[in-house]
């Protein structure tokens, strides 16, 4: 049996870097500063709760794989989490943790389709033209769909019987549908899951 534990993820700044900011800038402009850093202060403690948790599982960490949301298979997936970590992304600094502790980190999403997700975005958040919303839309599902493919199919393929791996992801994906079935899917925040189920 494998398991895969999947852990809900909100990105930050230093996560997301220019990207982000730009995206900051806009929701300054409409709601405040203030608003923001409440924003941040609420993620800083999803963060250190999804932290307690994973640490309260009490997991073998050396038959752990490490799956996360935006790293490239790419050969240098633990300088790159490294250098996020030590920007201040509470996200990676918990992967150090984890690798510190015996935890394998993997290479999880294919770099070239998260080049077009950045650049997709990029131009979404420049303003393009106007009346292409629903095109637009249908792209950004398409991306996100091939993206969850290819995550699932790095699962499937790297995940060994008797192993867990952690799945950070954020919650507009959807990889579980797409893994093989002998792989037992938990959730660290079942009630979280739930709600977007819900919502669906």
């Amino acid at each position: 049996m494998r398991t895969l534990i999947v852990i809900p993820i909100i990105h930050t700044e230093q996560d997301m870097g220019s990207l982000l900011e730009q995206i900051k800038q806009e929701y300054v402009t409409r709601y405040g500063h203030k608003k923001w850093t409440d924003h941040l202060k609420s993620i800083d403690e999803v963060w250190s709760g999804i932290r307690r948790m994973i640490a309260a599982l009490e997991l073998p960490y050396a038959s752990v794989r490490l799956y996360q949301d935006g790293l490239p298979l790419c050969g240098k997936e633990a300088d790159i989490v490294k250098e996020v970590a030590a920007r201040g992304g509470r996200n990676h600094q918990l992967l150090v943790e984890l690798m510190e502790q015996g935890a394998r980190l993997m290479g999880t999403e294919d770099p070239d389709l998260l080049l077009q997700e950045y650049q997709f975005h990029q131009g979404a958040v420049g303003g393009g033209e106007q009346g292409h919303e629903n095109q637009r839309e249908d792209q950004s599902r398409k991306l996100l769909s091939k993206r969850d493919r290819f995550m699932a199919e790095r699962i499937t393929a790297t995940l060994s019987a008797g192993e867990i791996g952690l799945l950070f992801v954020g919650l507009a994906h959807s990889v579980e549908p797409l893994l093989d079935v002998d792989i037992l899917t938990r959730h660290l925040l079942p009630s979280l899951r739930e709600r977007q189920a819900k919502a669906e």
